[in-house]
């Protein structure tokens, strides 16, 4: 133990996990706001996930697809948008303003630059024809209410205008006006996705205007977003805050000081808390079993993930670009994966017998209910991992 500070040791670790991710089941969560206002951000890159998550979470299960459309297209109270690493995920709508001060504007400004300097490059038109064309959609989406890109070149035709990028590269490709257009208009946080075209499976957007985000400073900003996470995911070391967050060292360090961050002592050395959070968590009096989907926040949370996941599971359950697959908790840690096979039946893995024993009864409940929320639906995860493929195969 390091003097002066507390050591919050692997079982704390995971109690905290357990409550605080809304996983064990007395800490099981009655709407989808209270999930994602739990972990934060739910992560939006696989439309399923965000559904899946939710299910995992909620103390009736049944109801996480019909409740998160509603939360996410009536509502409105939750809202996918970029974030955090360039990244997609739905937030609560309180949250979006601090989100796109604190990450979306650095990353806003970077895109649009690159969109302007790849349509230069291409001898495509310039700022002033891009800045008539972006008044053009926004006020077309406004009169719409939501829309897909195809829509909205109807009422704005230069969206479909096209350029090449990278010419006489490996990856040359034609991009279209509208398509670069939108990501660009997605991340400075003046569109947000809206209702899919299909079912809640598809990756297939309309867009809609994002709700209004009042001016922040952005280091306030940051350490509001910080203060959030830490209430959530701490203790955290600054390796998994700067990995999270996408942000700069200098940045994880000016919010950690805002906000009055306690150190405290990690096994892979010093982790922080948000201010008065040191006090012992114990764990749940019940063991518990989840089912989490790919892409899962608990299971992306932290860079160090050695305290949760067993290094010999890694190669099983993330694919070569670091996303991880669906996978089986038991009590705080990764033990295992599963898949849904083409029949719709739940199959998982526990590689240790000693676990697999102890977790079956509770893991094949946690399968039961996933089979009963899917029926016929069919969900393969976007980035497929050699466990899942394995299990479905």
């Amino acid at each position: 133990m390091t003097r002066g500070r507390r050591h919050i040791g692997v079982a704390e670790r995971r109690a905290r996990l357990a409550l605080r991710h809304r996983l064990a089941g007395t800490a099981r969560a009655a709407t989808p706001e209270e999930v994602a206002d739990s972990l934060v951000a739910l992560h939006g890159s696989d439309p399923a996930t965000v559904h899946l998550a939710v299910a995992a979470r909620l103390a009736e299960p049944a109801k996480a697809i019909a409740e998160t459309e509603r939360a996410l297209y009536e509502d409105r109270t939750l809202v996918r948008m970029h974030g955090m690493r360039h990244t997609v995920f739905v937030f609560p709508s309180g949250l979006t303003a601090v989100v796109h001060a604190s990450t979306g504007l650095t990353v806003a400004a970077r895109e649009r630059a690159a969109l302007l300097r790849d349509m230069a490059v291409a001898g495509a038109p310039d700022a002033a024809w891009l800045a008539d064309v972006e008044e053009a959609t926004l006020a077309a989406l406004a009169r719409r209410g939501q829309a897909t890109a195809a829509e909205l070149a109807v009422d704005e035709p230069r969206l479909r205008e096209q350029f090449v990028h990278a010419a006489g590269k490996s990856y040359e490709g034609v991009h279209t006006v509208s398509s670069r257009l939108l990501r660009v208009l997605g991340v400075e946080g003046k569109v947000v996705r809206g209702r899919p075209l299909g079912s809640w499976t598809s990756g297939r957007f309309r867009w809609a205007p994002a709700p209004a985000h009042p001016a922040m400073d952005v280091a306030g900003a940051q350490a509001a977003l910080l203060r959030r996470w830490l209430r959530a995911c701490g203790p955290a070391t600054e390796a998994d805050l700067k990995w999270w967050t996408g942000w700069r060292v200098t940045e994880v360090r000016g919010a950690l000081a805002a906000i009055g961050a306690e150190e405290v002592a990690l096994d892979e050395g010093t982790g922080y808390v948000a201010d008065g959070d040191t006090e012992p968590v114990a764990a749940p009096e019940e063991p518990w079993a989840a089912l989490l989907p790919a892409l899962d926040p608990t299971a992306m949370g932290w860079r160090h993930r050695d305290w949760y996941l067993d290094p010999v599971l890694r190669p099983l359950l993330f694919d070569r670009s670091g996303n991880v697959g669906p996978t089986v908790w038991w009590n705080g840690r990764v033990v295992g994966g599963w898949a849904q096979r083409p029949d719709g039946g739940i199959v998982w893995r526990i590689p240790e017998a000693g676990v697999r024993r102890e977790a079956a009864a509770s893991v094949e409940a946690e399968a039961g209910q996933l089979r009963a929320l899917l029926g016929a639906t069919r969900v393969t995860p976007r980035f497929r991992t050699p466990l899942e493929r394995e299990l479905t195969a």
